[in-house]
Parts: C-alpha cells; sequence; structure tokens
C-alpha cells in the first residue's frame, strides 16, 4: 500500500524524477506535478548552448511535455499553476492557475516539494534595469537569445561560476565582446587557484576581458558600475549564485537552516513526515567533511526525486552524501574536480597530502592528445582519496569521473595505483593518469619520494641547492633563479659537484624526470632530497610572482601545440622552460 493523492511541486530533474519513481511504483496512485513556469520537465543545463548556437533547435531542450507524461506515465501534470501556500495539518496546498487567474485548493496524501534555487539579485542601484538578465528557466533563456540575436555587442558577465564560465563561452561564440567580473581572486571556486590558473589563461586566449577581484556595484541602462570603473554593455548577465526556493516551506513551519535550506533525514523527509523536499533546497551532507551544506546539481536532484517516491512506498531508500562533482567545457578546455580542494580541507582541519601529474589523455605516439593538470588529494593517514581536479583538453571527464568513484568507494592511492582501466592509444594508456596519480600519492606516503611544492618557493633553506635534472638547451632557455644544472643523464657521473651536506630540492617540468633524480640521489647517500611536484607545469599556475612574458596572455602551455614556446617568466627575467620531459 502506498498514499493515493501525490502531489509534487516543481518539475525538471527532483521533481520529475519524484513524481515518474512513483508512477512506476503504483498504478493506482493520483500524481499532480504543479509548475508555476510554461515548462515543466527541461535541459536547463543545455540553455548557455542554445544561446551560444550550439544547440540550434529550442524544442531539444524540452525533455518532456504535460502531455507526453500524461500519455506514458498517466500525470497529470500542470503548467502555470503555482502553489502559494500549504497547510501541513490539513494536508492540503493552495494552487494559484497563473492562466486562467483563479485560486483552487489540492489535498495531498504525500506532498514532494522541488521547489529548486533562485539566483542571487544583490540589492544593488539599477538591479532592476532591462540590461540585467539571470538564467533560471526557459523564459530567462529566451530574453537573453532575443538580445543576443539583434547583434552583437558588448556582454559583462558577473560571476566566474559554471554558469557564468558557460555564458561567456556561449556569447563569444556569437560574437560578442565579453567581459568577466569575479568578485573573488579567482574563477570556479571548486577548483583551488593553481588550477584555476589554467582557466583564466583559456579564457584570455579565447578575447575574453577577465577582472578579478573585481565588483559589481550598481547599472545603469547602458553599463555596469564596478569597484574598478564603468563598463559600457549591452547585455548583463547576473550569475554569482543561487539560494535555496525554500519560502513554501518556510511558510509552512518546516525546519529550513539560517541559510534558507530545507533540513530533510536520509529518506528526503522534512520535518513533517508527509512531505518530503529534493533537490536545489535541501541541504545535505558533504561526503568528505560529513558537514552540512547544499550542492545545486542535477544528479544528486534527480537521485533525491527517487528516494522520496521509493521511502513514501515503503521501501527503505537513503541518500548518503554529496560530493559536489562537477565538469564545464571552457572553449577548447575541460576543468572539474569531486571531492573536497584544498581550501575546504585546510578550513575543516583535515589532515591531507596531495601531488600533481601531467600525463596526456592518451598514448602520447597517437595523434590528438595534451597533457593535463591532475591534482589529488588524500588522507595523510590512510591515504584515502579526498578529492581530486583535473584541467586539460582530452579524457578530463573520464578521469574525474573515476576520482569521483574513488572517493564514494572510499578507495586510497593505493587502489588507484592497481585500478585496471581501459586502455587503447586512442583511449587512454597503459598506465592511466589515474594509475600514475596513485603511484605518486602511494611513493610520497611510504617513504618512496619526498615533494616540495611551488608554494614552498621563497621558503626553502638559505642553504639549498636548487638542481635542473632538464637538458642544457632547456636550462638556456628557462630556469629557476640560482638553480643549478645537471641533466639527468649525466647525473651519475657529475653528482659530486653537489654537497651533500645541502639540502637539494629538485625539478623538471613535470615531475618524471626529478623523481629519477630523486632516486638516484637517495641510493647515491643523499639525505636531504626532495622533488618538485608536478614539475615547471605546476609550477607556472601556482606562484604568483610569475608575470605573462611579454604581456601576452596566451596559456602557458599551449597544449594544442606540439612545439608550444616558452610563455612565463620570472621577474628577474630568468624564465621557466617548456620542453617535453
Amino acid at each position: 500500500m502506498g498514499p493515493k493523492k501525490i502531489v509534487v511541486v516543481g518539475g525538471v530533474a527532483g521533481g520529475m524524477s519524484a513524481a515518474a519513481r512513483a508512477r512506476r511504483l503504483s498504478e493506482d496512485a493520483h500524481i499532480v506535478v504543479l509548475e508555476r513556469d510554461a515548462y515543466v520537465s527541461f535541459a536547463n543545463c543545455g540553455m548557455p548552448y542554445h544561446i551560444g548556437g550550439d544547440i540550434p533547435d529550442r524544442d531539444e531542450l524540452l525533455v518532456q511535455t504535460p502531455e507526453s507524461l500524461a500519455a506514458n506515465l498517466n500525470l497529470d501534470v500542470r503548467v502555470a499553476n503555482e502553489v502559494v501556500a500549504i497547510d501541513t495539518s490539513g494536508k492540503i496546498v493552495q494552487v494559484r492557475d497563473l492562466g486562467a487567474s483563479r485560486t483552487y485548493q489540492l489535498p495531498y496524501d504525500k506532498l514532494v516539494l522541488a521547489t529548486g534555487a533562485k539566483p542571487v539579485q544583490p540589492s544593488l542601484p539599477g538591479i532592476d534595469s532591462p540590461l540585467v538578465h539571470t538564467l533560471r528557466n526557459l523564459e530567462d533563456m529566451d530574453r537573453i537569445k532575443a538580445v543576443v540575436d539583434a547583434g552583437s555587442g558588448r556582454a559583462v558577465v558577473i560571476g566566474g561560476g559554471y554558469i557564468g564560465i558557460e555564458m561567456v563561452e556561449a556569447l563569444r561564440h556569437r560574437e560578442w565582446q565579453v567581459t568577466l567580473l569575479e568578485a573573488a581572486d579567482q574563477v570556479m571556486g571548486p577548483l583551488d587557484p593553481e588550477m584555476a590558473q589554467q582557466v583564466q589563461a583559456e579564457l584570455a586566449r579565447n578575447g575574453v576581458q577577465l577582472h578579478l577581484g573585481t565588483k559589481a556595484e550598481g547599472f545603469t541602462d547602458t553599463s555596469v558600475l564596478t569597484s574598478d570603473g564603468v563598463l559600457p554593455a549591452d547585455l548583463v548577465v547576473l550569475a554569482i549564485g543561487v539560494l535555496p526556493e525554500s519560502s513554501l516551506a518556510r511558510f509552512a513551519g518546516l525546519h529550513t537552516t539560517d541559510r534558507g535550506a530545507i533540513v530533510v533525514d536520509a529518506h528526503q523527509v522534512t520535518s513533517d513526515p508527509d512531505v518530503y523536499a529534493v533537490g536545489d533546497s535541501v541541504q545535505v551532507t558533504d561526503t568528505v567533511t560529513g558537514e552540512p551544506t547544499v550542492v545545486p546539481l542535477a544528479g544528486p536532484a534527480n537521485r533525491q526525486g527517487r528516494i522520496a517516491a521509493d521511502h513514501m512506498f515503503g521501501r527503505d531508500a537513503r541518500y548518503t552524501t554529496t560530493q559536489g562533482t562537477a565538469i564545464v567545457k571552457v572553449f577548447d578546455l575541460t576543468a572539474g574536480g569531486t571531492g573536497a580542494n584544498e581550501k575546504i580541507l585546510r578550513r575543516h582541519g583535515i589532515d591531507y597530502r596531495k601531488v600533481y601529474v601531467h600525463p596526456n589523455g592518451h598514448a602520447s605516439y597517437y595523434p590528438g592528445t595534451a597533457a593535463m593538470h591532475l591534482k589529488l588529494l588524500f588522507a595523510a593517514d590512510d591515504g584515502r582519496v579526498l578529492g581530486g581536479q583535473v584541467v586539460g583538453y582530452d579524457g578530463v571527464d573520464k578521469r574525474i569521473d573515476v576520482l569521483a568513484v574513488a572517493v564514494r568507494a572510499g578507495l586510497t592511492v593505493w587502489d588507484l595505483a592497481e585500478l585496471e582501466l581501459a586502455y587503447a592509444p586512442p583511449y587512454g594508456s597503459a598506465k592511466d593518469p589515474i594509475n600514475m596519480a596513485g603511484f605518486q600519492g602511494s611513493n610520497l606516503l611510504d617513504g618512496t619520494i619526498e615533494l616540495w611544492y611551488p608554494q614552498d618557493w621563497g621558503n626553502l633553506p638559505a642553504d639549498a641547492v636548487i638542481l635542473d635534472v632538464r637538458t642544457e638547451r632547456e636550462n638556456l632557455e628557462c630556469a629557476l633563479p640560482m638553480s643549478v644544472n645537471i641533466p639527468v643523464q649525466e647525473l651519475r657521473e657529475r653528482y659530486e659537484e653537489i654537497d651533500q651536506d645541502r639540502p637539494v630540492y629538485v625539478y623538471c617540468r613535470s615531475g618524471f624526470r626529478s623523481y629519477l633524480a630523486y632516486r638516484m640521489l637517495k641510493g647515491l647517500g643523499f639525505q636531504q632530497v626532495a622533488t618538485l611536484s608536478g614539475g615547471t607545469l605546476t609550477m607556472e599556475h601556482s606562484v604568483p610572482w610569475l608575470r605573462p612574458l611579454n604581456g601576452h596572455r596566451e596559456p602557458i602551455i599551449n597544449y594544442a601545440e606540439a612545439d608550444a614556446a616558452c610563455a612565463l617568466e620570472v621577474l628577474d627575467e630568468v624564465p621557466f622552460a617548456n620542453a617535453t620531459d
């Protein structure tokens, strides 16, 4: 037995998942879906790509219609019907039919709230200007696209998160001049700063004017007022984040947090046993930290809707945690991650270790690959994977997915080293990037290797030997200040040139040759040796005293070009090398 009258407030991911699953579990229940907008089931993640032209047919975004849902699932779907109040004691919702300008009441046995999230709109002068748009639904998309279709102009995108980045790319594809404002000192907050640097370089390479540490302070009908001055604009897209849309729950007396998230248990049940809540409006538990948080993602919303329907029909379905797995396309680049980043681990006092690796997306001898920037974070005691971030041009998504499974399953760096992953030259390597990260992580924890990091530069011991083990040609082109160059191939014959009583900090381009040198020196009796994790490929993205060579804003490594030139130099005119490890 189960409920006979189910009302779902809100469609799209969470609400439609709950309604569809409920129908599959019961042919007898009367299931009503109430959606205040004109569309109940659409691909909201595809909206920037329709604006940009990658998805030319708007109808492709319409996943289901009320008619198809009625025909296939016998759902009573009512669009343009807004729930304005909930009477939990009487188990009734009050509904405003926006098309007929009438109000009616609808009883329920079980109620599912899938009200989602709303864009943050700060109280700034001119925020109601017709220049300013947000992107939440298809109506918002249509308004933005109408402006874009009218002819190219100057756009200002405010907020460097996922939606902001996607809108920047969409507008550049439509040949608009685009300025991106970000109040923080980096785009893509879920990434650590050194990982976001490559995203920022890709934006600049594609003609985006990037203003970091810059806040919007107001709007006119023709400009954006910022902390750095006035920016002329023909279009403004506000994408500074979202907040849970929980006013219905709050006014109904359901338990919500100070930040407005609806509190639910593992079955998605609210403080009222007959009311469920799913999706972007609910509080979840972080997989790594165990702390409460809000993570607005489509995947968790779909799973939560299914769990709510299962539970109302007597199944012991439970939602566990959210780890925040996400990915974004940035022109030719792909960036994303899963689990905790370094900022979160530090904030929560979690003891961790990290490694950087730069393997190719697939076998280097097969055309079309590129080096990726992979960062792995893991527990200092047992090596359990806590998070990972990947930025690169090919094969990024599959590595993020493997890391997502590792975080969810509690795998360790030793497990990563042992994973048997799909390999053929067009798709991967015999030693996959995930394996490589596992090798380095396990080497670090078992003492096979000692690492130093770009952030250590400036704090190295005064008597340190900085050893460059790349070729002489590479060293002459670009090198760390005050470094000694002994190519790894010559190190066995020339190691006596290094004072064994001084600490030795080895580096190369990606970390591989310096690892060989590290093991060689340790075998020759050196006691104080460390190798630069990720090599200069990581350092180029990490150290604030680097500046672009000759004022250019291209990425340090143009991975699409096999003969990429050196693109960064240090302030004392001694640049790095970009030769191949």
